[in-house]
């Protein structure tokens, strides 16, 4: 997958356009999922840990019952990466599939 590589201010306003849901906060790509309960949203969450392990890029992220609270940085570039983008789009697509 190579490395990531640190995105500047214009293709983090590109990429949020490509990216339903998603917001800039504090720095850091910000969504919050809520499913049917606690089930599915438990099983969002592992399904997105397999591919999170894959990417060696883990997200920030918080579960109360039906609610995951995510937000996605690259410590290893001390701001947003490609890594970012590429995690936030497949955890759409994961989530759509529930």
């Amino acid at each position: 997958m190579g490395s990531p590589k640190k995105l500047t201010e214009e293709e983090i306003s590109e990429g949020l356009t490509a990216l339903d849901q998603w917001s800039l906060i504090g720095g850091k790509l910000h969504r919050e999922f809520q499913f049917n309960d606690f089930i599915e949203a438990m099983g969002f969450m592992t399904r997105v840990a397999l591919v999170a392990e894959s990417m060696n890029h883990h997200p920030e992220w918080f579960n109360v019952y039906n609610r995951v609270k995510v937000d996605l940085t690259t410590h290893d570039v001390d701001g947003l990466s490609n890594y970012d983008l590429q995690l936030a789009a497949r955890m759409d697509q994961l989530a759509d599939g529930v």
